[in-house]
């Protein structure tokens, strides 16, 4: 599946929901799972601004890869993020879409003075 790396340089990032289990099967309630690593995966909404556009990005991250309180409001960083444009039938409808998915979202507040740089 084809992945487009996606530049979070010039975004400003802020978690519009806190972490969840990602499910993959809502009749079982079955967690999803990272195919290679066998990792347990959250999705984590965030506010993404950029280029006067503002978005709410649902991105799916291994729980090994959150990092920080990451609690509504809280500026975080996105590593390694990319889009994965998607399509699927179900029921005799074509339905498509881009899923977002990152190694790691991180908090970036800090207690004292000083930010993180990217």
């Amino acid at each position: 599946m084809r992945q487009i790396p996606v530049d979070t340089s010039a975004a400003t990032v802020m978690v519009a929901k806190t972490p969840q289990p990602k499910v993959r099967d809502r009749r079982t309630g079955e967690i999803a799972t990272d195919v290679e690593t066998g990792a347990k995966l959250m999705t984590v909404d965030v506010m993404f601004a950029a280029n006067d556009e503002v978005e709410i990005l649902s991105v799916t991250v291994p729980e090994t890869g959150i990092s920080g309180d990451l609690t509504m409001g809280t500026p975080a960083a996105l590593t390694g993020l990319v889009a994965r444009p998607w399509e699927n039938e179900f029921n005799g409808q074509k339905r498509h879409g881009i899923a977002f998915r990152a190694v790691a979202v991180t908090s970036l507040a800090t207690t004292g003075m000083g930010s993180k740089a990217a």
